[in-house]
């Protein structure tokens, strides 16, 4: 896989991440972002969350030193469909079909039905990461060559990782999501002082009208997470599926087996009426962010899915000191709550080079439509008292 001057290494594919060390892992994932980790990769698989069977067989990347350590890796997924990637390609799917060629199977690196951006191309400290990165992205172009894949897509890289992926010759994409930053805070009511007055009127309005429901809400975390909020919470996510006509990716076991293995990284924001559970956010921490990912609720309270999602989510950061809180993805109506427009990344290899030459003309008028967006959304709709 790798070309002969790297030919010390050995570059490895990894069908089942329970093959290999977790430890051995997560040095080279590092402990900034909970997505990466052994555990929550592990547990997707473990839970057949992440599986052939549901159209991801994983197919990660280890590339080995020669004293046999674990120098890099990457998450990588053969797919048979584009659900649960949040960064939508049903377009070039079609363009391709019209074209006759065969879209499916494609190659993702990606963390299953997780919009969060982070690392993709996983190096331990003290390994040659000019080398590490060329390894990885040449592997996983060749993955795609030898197993007659259309593409290859990364998606929700880091934006160093993003601009490396442009310099191999991948097409690169931006999007964006609504991301909380906390601008040295001690307190909510710091955050609301920088908002005008209109806006900082309705968000202490919309967290009065929630309180008024009598609801009892609580953070969870470590130790405090038992089973019994996971099976409530799985209820909670169902009924949201439901609501949406969405699909459910992840099953019960997998919020189980979350709770055991990634206990303290997990901040469940939990209401119950009179005892009995109505709603839950569930989000992950990180080094410097708190990831929103998953929203259920019972019943019909009005404005609690704001106070459970972005305010409590807010609460949380500004008490552990955490720099962001990234809310999931798309919601135009998080601007308005102080979740402004930021931008996401993602890169692609398209093996036939008509179906790329017109991913390329999409994908460059699409940046230009997305810088447009963020701007002109947040010129109107910012609730940031503006300068003079």
């Amino acid at each position: 896989m790798p070309d002969s001057s790297d030919e010390a290494l050995s570059v490895e594919i990894i069908n089942d991440l329970d093959s290999i060390d977790a430890t051995e892992w997560d040095v080279c994932a590092g402990a900034g972002n909970p997505f990466l980790s052994h555990a929550f990769l592990s547990a997707l698989e473990d839970s057949g969350c992440a599986t052939a069977e549901q159209g991801w067989m994983p197919y990660h990347l280890a590339v080995r030193g020669t004293d046999g350590k674990l120098d890099a890796c990457a998450p990588l997924y053969v797919k048979g469909h584009s659900y649960g990637e949040y960064i939508f390609d049903w377009g070039w799917a079609d363009a391709a079909q019209r074209a006759g060629l065969n879209y499916y199977p494609k190659l993702q690196c990606a963390v299953p039905f997780t919009p969060a951006t982070g690392p993709r191309l996983l190096i331990r400290d003290g390994a040659d990461r000019p080398q590490m990165q060329r390894l990885l992205i040449a592997g996983m172009i060749q993955v795609a060559q030898e197993l007659k894949l259309s593409s290859l897509h990364i998606t929700f890289p880091t934006h160093d990782e993003w601009e490396q992926f442009g310099k191999f010759g991948l097409l690169q994409r931006v999007g964006q999501q609504f991301h909380w930053e906390n601008r040295g805070y001690q307190c909510f009511d710091d955050f609301l002082a920088d908002l005008s007055s209109r806006k900082r009127k309705s968000i202490r309005r919309e967290r009065r009208d929630a309180e008024r429901h009598d609801l009892t809400i609580r953070t969870l975390t470590g130790d405090d997470l038992k089973p019994h909020h996971w099976d409530a919470f799985y209820k909670f996510y169902l009924a949201t599926i439901d609501k949406k006509w969405s699909q459910d990716y992840l099953n019960r076991d997998f919020f189980h087996i979350l709770g055991e293995r990634l206990p303290d990284r997990a901040a469940l924001i939990y209401a119950e009426m009179d005892g009995t559970p109505v709603s839950g956010a569930l989000n992950l921490i990180g080094s410097d962010t708190l990831f929103g990912r998953n929203w259920g609720c019972l019943g019909d309270f009005r404005f609690l899915h704001f106070e459970c999602c972005y305010y409590r989510a807010i609460d949380f950061a500004i008490e552990h000191g955490l720099k962001w809180v990234e809310a999931g993805a798309q919601g135009h109506h998080k601007i308005q709550r102080g979740y402004l427009p930021r931008k996401t990344y993602s890169a692609h290899w398209i093996a036939d080079p008509r179906l790329e030459s017109a991913i390329a003309d999409f994908v460059q008028r699409e940046a230009y439509q997305v810088e447009h967006e963020m701007t002109q959304l947040e010129a109107e709709y910012s609730p940031f008292r503006q300068e003079n």
